[in-house]
């Protein structure tokens, strides 16, 4: 595979990192494409591969191009893509992480010879605890799927998925570490109010809800479920959680899954 990224972003960059930890791809094998100096260059530090300021040299060796740019960049991002690609005929996969922006689109701004996926990773990436599904557009193959888990699962899960569940997964997991930052400081502040000294009671919370997130993805029991085994008959737990669902806490979080969406849905609509 020979890769080339538009937009060097700390995603992008946290993509190509993992595929080439992974053995996805070599960085002699990588080019990166930004506008910006000091993103081509924490782009190199990072992966060791080379970045340009323009696609042009995109064209004559890639043939994946993830496409990392923003939402109102990314269809200016795919003309300049097919301008740098005019006179070559070799079919390339795009892929795109661009929130919102659907297959339509993207296909109707590409190449006839063009495969498209669309894609949404989440900034965990940067760990290699990342949460991303893809889709595949109509022109993509079952080896353009297994490219996308290859790329995507290098830096955590990856999902395929149908299309018009993409911008669900945007207000879920593509914004959802926002949400988990929320909690793991508020609940680094009720710390302090009870005693604790700032610096541990953050550590604490952070690392109290990697514990659990962790039981729920390896131990395959329901939330619920987990949730009761440290639930005692009028004990601390039971205290705590009685608060949470007098505040709403559940319905807080259920309506802010739902109002990325839609807004997911708004970048889609007013893409042109």
């Amino acid at each position: 595979m020979h890769l080339g990224i538009i937009g060097c972003g700390k995603m992008g960059t946290a993509l190509v990192a993992g595929a080439i930890r992974a053995g996805v791809v070599n960085c002699a094998d990588v080019i990166g494409c930004d506008p910006s100096p000091a993103s081509r260059e924490a782009f190199s530090q990072a992966t060791g591969a080379l970045a340009t300021p323009t696609p042009a040299s995109l064209a004559a060796t890639c043939d994946v191009i993830l496409l990392c740019t923003k939402p109102h960049d990314v269809l200016t991002a795919m003309r300049e893509i097919a301008a740098a690609t005019a006179t070559a005929s070799q079919p390339r996969l795009i892929l795109s992480i661009a929130a919102g922006i659907p297959l339509t689109t993207l296909e109707a701004a590409a190449p006839a010879h063009f495969r498209l996926i669309r894609a949404m990773p989440n900034t965990p990436a940067l760990v290699g605890k990342g949460a991303a599904a893809y889709c595949l557009g109509t022109r993509a193959t079952p080896a353009d799927a297994a490219t996308a888990q290859a790329l995507l699962g290098s830096v955590g899960l990856a999902l395929e998925l149908p299309e018009r569940l993409m911008n669900a997964v945007t207000g879920l997991s593509g914004s959802g570490p926002a949400y988990g930052y929320v909690v793991i400081e508020a609940l680094a502040d009720g710390g302090v109010q009870a005693g604790l000294p700032r610096a541990e009671a953050l550590r604490l919370a952070a690392q109290t809800l990697l514990g659990a997130a962790t039981m729920v993805l390896d131990s395959n029991q329901h939330p619920a479920v987990l949730k009761d085994q440290v639930t005692s008959p009028g004990g601390t737990t039971i205290a705590g959680l009685a608060e949470l669902e007098r505040l709403g806490l559940r319905a807080a979080l259920i309506a802010a899954v739902g109002a990325a969406t839609r807004r997911a849905d708004e970048l889609g609509g007013r893409a042109g």
